[in-house]
């Protein structure tokens, strides 16, 4: 068994785009992204990257534009790949919604395990983990940093890639750091979502009207055509999903006969974007729980994923074999 996520060793190009004065994303095709915002006093990373290690990385760019120290990290989920980075930040505040926080609480070490294993080149300098991040201060549904003049809102925008997913909306500058509500030519995971929840948390963010946006994987968005269209992809990509899950339950199939037939539905239209072939699986089971009635998403663990991953693969090599017959 192996994910196709363990044999991605190839390093990603690193971008660190200006979305307006003191406003920055950090992208690497299609890995996590990072945000930027840089105050009077200090700065603001949004998502802290994996490791301590990595988030050296994110300083440094963000030393090529200011002296200032980073005070504060929000976390927009609960994901490892997201958090794991905080302690390598001189921050002393680390800020996610009450819902994110009660999800580390939960599961919060299964992921990390679980993530790890999967993908590990994302875990650069992994000796360097501390353990979990904690959060050291948490918010109900909103809460707003003032940076000076600058007014950057926290806000826990709906439940759809996890059920404490949080965005952080500049509405002066109509910017949004959104996590992974949206992505861009990356696909989905939603191993851990909410699919019934995900098109009503995606119309509060376009009630926002955001002009720029950074999604939680993909290139920075700089216009409103280009936010339009990442919208569309997410939306597009998990209802599609999710209808076919729904479809499957209602005929009596099992988990198996499920997956074969969304990757054969899904390829066509998703199957270019990165990490497709390792999200499907995870996706898959989540959406077929979710259609079967299982409201709260199960934890993953990392013994979990490997009886998940043989299971669906050997019912399509069971599938393919009977094909050739």
């Amino acid at each position: 068994m192996s994910f196709a996520s363990t044999n991605d060793l190839t390093e990603k190009h690193v971008s660190f785009d200006e979305l307006g004065p003191g406003l920055y994303a950090y992208t690497a095709e299609g890995d996590p992204n990072s945000g930027v915002i840089v105050g009077p006093d200090g700065v603001v990373v949004v998502d802290a990257q994996a490791t301590p290690i990595m988030a050296r990385d994110v300083q440094a760019r963000i030393a090529q534009v200011t002296p200032l120290p980073v005070k504060q990290v929000v976390l927009s989920h609960y994901h490892a790949v997201r958090v794991l980075g905080a302690s390598g930040y001189p921050a002393h505040a680390v800020i996610c919604s009450d819902a994110t926080r009660d999800l580390i609480v939960e599961r919060g070490a299964q992921d990390m395990d679980s993530e790890i294993g999967r993908f590990p080149r994302l875990f650069r300098g992994r000796e360097s983990i501390p353990g979990l991040t904690w959060p050291t201060h948490s918010f109900h549904r909103k809460m707003t940093l003032w940076l000076g003049e600058r007014e950057a809102q926290v806000i826990h925008v709906g439940r759809s890639h996890t059920a404490g997913d949080t965005v952080v909306w500049l509405p002066k500058e109509r910017v949004l750091f959104a996590g992974d509500t949206v992505e861009y030519g990356a696909t989905p995971y939603c191993g851990d979502a909410h699919f019934a929840d995900w098109p009503a948390t995606l119309a509060a963010i376009r009630e926002l009207q955001p002009e720029k946006l950074v999604p939680g994987r993909g290139a920075a968005l700089m216009n409103r055509e280009q936010v339009a269209e990442a919208l569309h992809q997410t939306e597009s990509f998990t209802s599609d999903l999710f209808a076919l899950a729904r479809q499957a339950v209602a005929k009596g199939w099992d988990l198996g006969a499920f997956y074969g037939e969304a990757m054969a539905a899904m390829r066509p239209k998703y199957g270019h974007w990165v990490i497709f072939e390792h999200c499907m699986p995870f996706n898959a089971s989540r959406a077929f729980d979710e259609a079967g009635g299982i409201a709260h998403p199960r934890i993953w663990t990392a013994e979990r994923d490997v009886e998940m991953w043989r299971a669906l693969e050997g019912a399509r090599a069971m599938k393919s074999a009977e094909a050739d017959r």
